[in-house]
């Protein structure tokens, strides 16, 4: 997510109030997390409100008047406390908040996932959900169509996923399900798994394996990314036969090719050449 410096200023504060609200006890961070995107689907369609609670030439408090006028009653206290923030903020445009407002449901989701001790298996079934939806560009088409009902597409996600992975990367898949566009869909599926690894201070390594990987071999090869990188790396194993051999390793823009198709490929660059 690509922010001006007005909205990363307004982001930054708001992610502070998130942090206070969720340090109560006796707020549920899943709660929060599922109303601020349920905020983030409703500012999504109106888009005359979305742009009056971004208006900067109307006062703080006018704006948080508005947005609480709309929802109050419909969502917790604890979300309004973190969304008067987002209200009485400078955004850059009307866009740069409705991102804002869904990296805050994001993270408080992942609080969630965090607090009940069920982060790592939300990465994993993050990335899961990513491999599928890469290996399958037809599924791909109809949750990024963005001609079809958004229930229409919920239910798709409901389908295939719900009974199968928890309740946080459910939400958390159907939100980007929403929001994307074409083939940015995968591009923010592997965000998620992102965000999710740097929850606990990790980086994401996507590996691409000829043959399954024994818990051995997937611990020596994290080991060995960990000491070339320099911090600690989340692992994501994927099997492909076509690579005929070995491992592709890809972490952020940086990719090693050790496969023999790679290699083979490398070859007949240099024949060519």
């Amino acid at each position: 997510m690509t922010l001006h410096a007005a909205s990363r200023e307004a982001l930054g504060l708001a992610e502070t109030r998130l942090s206070e609200v969720l340090a109560d006890a006796g707020t549920d961070p899943a709660t929060v997390g599922d109303e601020l995107l349920s905020v983030v689907d409703l500012l999504g369609r109106e888009i005359t409100l979305r742009r009056a609670v971004s208006d900067a030439s109307a006062s703080e408090d006018s704006r948080k008047a508005l947005l609480r006028s709309v929802l109050a009653g419909k969502i917790s206290e604890p979300t309004l406390q973190v969304l008067d923030t987002v209200a009485g903020s400078r955004w850059s445009s009307p866009r740069e908040l409705v991102d804002g407002v869904e990296s805050l449901g994001r993270s408080a989701l992942l609080t969630s996932a965090e607090k009940s001790g069920k982060l790592d298996a939300v990465e994993g079934q993050l990335f899961q959900v990513a491999r599928i939806v890469a290996g399958e560009p037809e599924l791909e088409r109809a949750l990024s169509d963005q001609t079809a009902p958004a229930e229409a597409k919920r239910n798709l996600v409901r389908g295939l996923f719900a009974d199968k992975v928890d309740l946080v990367t459910k939400t958390l898949v159907e939100a980007v399900v929403l929001r994307a566009k074409g083939h940015g869909l995968g591009e923010a599926l592997d965000e998620l798994v992102r965000l999710t690894a740097e929850r606990r201070e990790r980086s994401v390594a996507h590996v691409t394996s000829a043959s399954e990987l024994s818990d051995e071999q997937k611990a020596q090869l994290a080991e060995k990314l960990t000491r070339l990188y320099g911090r600690a790396i989340a692992l994501h194993v994927e099997v492909d036969q076509k690579l005929g051999g070995g491992l592709i390793v890809r972490v952020g823009e940086e990719v090693i090719d050790g496969s023999v198709a790679g290699q083979l490929e490398s070859l007949r660059k240099r024949l060519a050449g």
